[in-house]
């Protein structure tokens, strides 16, 4: 199962850890592993590339850290649309991706 923690600060997402591969379907044909790295991938990019705002970065196979402590608005609602597109999956495969939270949260 893939586990996605979202951190906050108040009611702000401030960044998010993947871990695992979710099981759906053998490496390199999961689906929901496609998703979900696919999904996380273009928000971190989106964010830092086209936002320009700075983030700490870790990725490792089954593995992707993103976290800031200096997020514009525009950064905070591609995270919070990161967020709503996940739990989305989560309803599809709940047995494959959970949504948890961290940090500093308000959930």
């Amino acid at each position: 199962m893939t586990s996605v923690t979202f951190f906050k600060a108040g009611s702000e997402i401030t960044g998010f850890e993947i871990k695992g591969h979710s099981g759906f379907a053998s490496e390199g044909e999961d689906i929901v592993c496609s998703a979900i790295s696919s999904a996380a991938i273009m928000a971190a990019n989106t964010v830092t590339e086209i936002v320009g705002d700075k983030a700490d970065i870790t990725e490792d196979d089954g593995y992707l850290r993103f976290e800031s402590s200096s997020l514009s608005g525009s950064s905070h609602d591609i995270l919070r649309g990161l967020e709503i597109h996940l739990k989305q999956i989560s309803e599809q495969y709940p047995f494959n991706i959970k949504i948890n939270y961290g940090g500093n949260t308000d959930a």
